[in-house]
């Protein structure tokens, strides 16, 4: 099976499970309309575009990633807070050009959706974008919740907002599975009792590091999580 699997992490038998994602990097490539945006800044400021996975990387950790690595600027510098000012407006404007779900995901959605398995995002993407991104691709109506850094007051890593999503739709946190591409999203996993999955597929540095981080699971692509998502959630919680 396409995944590293720690023993004993299996969603309890009596409790309602959910699955939890990430969104950029692990539920939906977002890259190239990030790469779009910040290249098109730049030739609007007479820059040469810089190659794609120069800046796909990046995506995980924000605009202000995608800033430093695309001018080599940081909040304390100058002009810092023009380009991080302009490069978001223009990604707001084109949210959902080239954005698509991961190749072979909506077969692991329409898997959960055809067992009443609810799945949700909890993300440190702001409301402004998550929002008409989602309605943009159609997953608005068919995601239980997705939870944003505008809906808490703490980001993950911290739990707060896994735990505010289990609650809405109504989960316990150790029958959830948390699947991200980013240290963080193990981290917050894990601070919230869940079994947590890392996706070497999506927007990773250094994808040496990633057993590091202990995850409960490792997949290295949507097939691999489908694969695993029927061995974690029991017969009893597919109903």
């Amino acid at each position: 099976m396409n995944q590293h699997s720690t023993p004993g992490t299996v969603a309890p038998e009596s409790a309602r499970a959910a699955v939890l994602f990430d969104l950029d990097g692990t539920l939906l490539d977002t890259a190239p309309d990030f790469i779009r945006c910040l290249n098109q800044l730049r030739t609007e400021l007479a820059m040469a575009p810089l190659p794609p996975q120069a800046l796909r990387n990046a995506v995980s950790n924000g605009a202000r990633a995608m800033v430093e690595v695309g001018f080599g600027l940081v909040p304390e510098d100058a002009d810092y807070t023009e380009r991080h000012t302009a490069f978001l407006d223009l990604y707001e404007a084109g949210i959902a050009v080239e954005t698509r779900l991961f190749p072979e995901m909506e077969s692991v959605l329409e898997w959960l959706e055809s067992r009443q398995i609810p799945w949700g995002i909890v993300t440190n993407k702001p409301a402004r974008f998550t929002v008409p991104l989602l309605r943009a691709l159609e997953l608005d109506q068919r995601c239980a919740v997705a939870i944003c850094p505008d809906h808490v007051s703490q980001r993950k890593p911290h739990p707060e907002a896994m735990y505010l999503a289990c609650r809405q739709i109504g989960a316990d946190p150790g029958a959830c599975v948390y699947v991200g591409d980013h240290r963080r999203d193990i981290e917050a996993g894990r601070n919230a009792g869940m079994i947590t999955v890392a996706a070497s597929y999506g927007y990773i540095e250094s994808p040496a590091e990633i057993t590091a981080w202990e995850p409960d699971h490792i997949v290295h692509s949507p097939t691999g999580l489908a694969d695993l998502l029927k061995i974690l959630l029991p017969a009893e919680n597919q109903t």
